[in-house]
C-alpha cells in the first residue's frame, strides 16, 4: 500500500478539487477526498479515484478549524504512513447582492478569510513533518483575483492575494526540501460559479469572458487539474511560481480591442 505516493487535496468533492484527486490517482497517487457539506459528490468522487486504481480517504472537514487539518494529516499518515503532496483547494466566497458594500461585513469577511487563508496556513502547518520527509510539494489553488485585483467579492480578493503572498513566503521557507507553488485561474467553468450566480448569470459571464481574454475560453476544472499534477509530479524545479491559468486577461487589452482600435 505505502509503494503509492499519497495526497491531500481540500475541498475535493466537486470541480477543481475533484478533477485533481482524480487526475492524481491516474498518476499513481493514493487520495484523501475532504469535503465539508456535499458528501454524495465527495463519494462519487472516491468511487472515480478507486476505479483509477487509487487507494482512498474520504473525510469532512473544515479547514478553516485547525483540528481538522490535523485530523486528515493523521489519518494520511496512519493510513498510508506518507504524504508527497498537498493541494489547498478548498475555498469560499459571496456573489451578487451578498457582495455589495451595504451587504458585506467582519462575518463575511472573517468566513472568507478563515476558509481561504487560515485553512491553507494550518493546512500546511500540519503537512510539513510528512512533506518534509518525502521532499514533497504544496500547491495552493488561488486565483487570478489575488493578482488583478477583480472577482467575485471584495473578501475573495482579498483572500486570493493573502495567498499569493504565503505561497512566495512558503517557498522560500520550506526550501530545499518541499517546493510551493500556487495556481491562479481566471473564469473556471465548475458548479462552484454556477452556485453563486445562477445559470443565467454564468452563461453571461462565460460569455463576456470568453470574447475579451486572448485565448478565447474560460478553464474547465481539468484544465486546472492538469496545471496542478504538472506542478505536483513532474515540476522537479519549480517553487514560488503564481501559475496564471486565465486565458490571458492579464495582458490586459484584447487583440480585437487593439484591431478596432487601429481601424479607427
Amino acid at each position: 500500500m505505502n509503494e503509492r505516493k499519497a495526497a491531500i487535496v481540500t475541498g475535493s468533492a466537486t470541480g477543481i478539487g475533484a478533477a485533481t484527486a482524480l487526475a492524481l490517482a491516474r498518476r499513481g497517487y493514493n487520495v484523501l477526498i475532504n469535503y465539508s457539506k456535499s458528501e454524495r459528490e465527495a463519494q462519487e468522487t472516491q468511487a472515480a479515484c478507486r476505479e483509477a486504481g487509487a487507494d482512498t480517504l474520504l473525510l469532512r472537514g473544515n479547514v478553516a478549524e485547525d483540528a481538522d487539518c490535523k485530523a486528515m494529516v493523521q489519518a494520511a499518515q496512519k493510513r498510508w504512513k506518507r504524504l508527497d503532496a498537498l493541494v489547498n483547494n478548498a475555498g469560499v466566497s459571496v456573489f451578487g447582492k451578498d457582495a455589495g458594500w451595504d451587504a458585506l461585513d467582519g462575518q463575511a469577511f472573517q468566513k472568507i478569510m478563515g476558509v481561504n487563508v487560515l485553512g491553507t496556513f494550518q493546512m500546511v502547518r500540519a503537512s510539513v513533518p510528512l512533506l518534509r520527509a518525502a521532499r514533497g510539494c504544496i500547491v495552493n489553488v488561488s486565483s487570478v483575483a489575488g493578482a488583478l485585483g477583480v472577482g467575485s467579492s471584495m473578501p475573495y480578493i482579498a483572500s486570493k492575494g493573502a495567498v499569493n503572498s504565503m505561497t512566495l513566503h512558503l517557498a522560500r521557507e520550506l526550501a530545499p526540501d518541499i517546493r510551493v507553488n500556487a495556481v491562479c485561474p481566471g473564469l473556471v467553468t465548475s458548479r462552484w460559479f454556477v452556485d453563486g450566480i445562477g445559470q443565467e448569470g454564468f452563461e453571461k459571464v462565460k460569455a463576456a469572458y470568453e470574447s475579451s481574454v486572448p485565448l478565447q475560453r474560460a478553464c474547465t476544472p481539468e484544465d486546472v487539474a492538469e496545471a496542478i499534477v504538472w506542478l505536483v509530479d513532474g515540476a522537479r524545479t519549480v517553487t514560488g511560481e503564481l501559475v496564471l491559468l486565465d486565458s490571458g486577461i492579464h495582458l490586459g487589452i484584447s487583440r480585437q480591442v487593439q484591431a478596432a482600435a487601429k481601424a479607427d
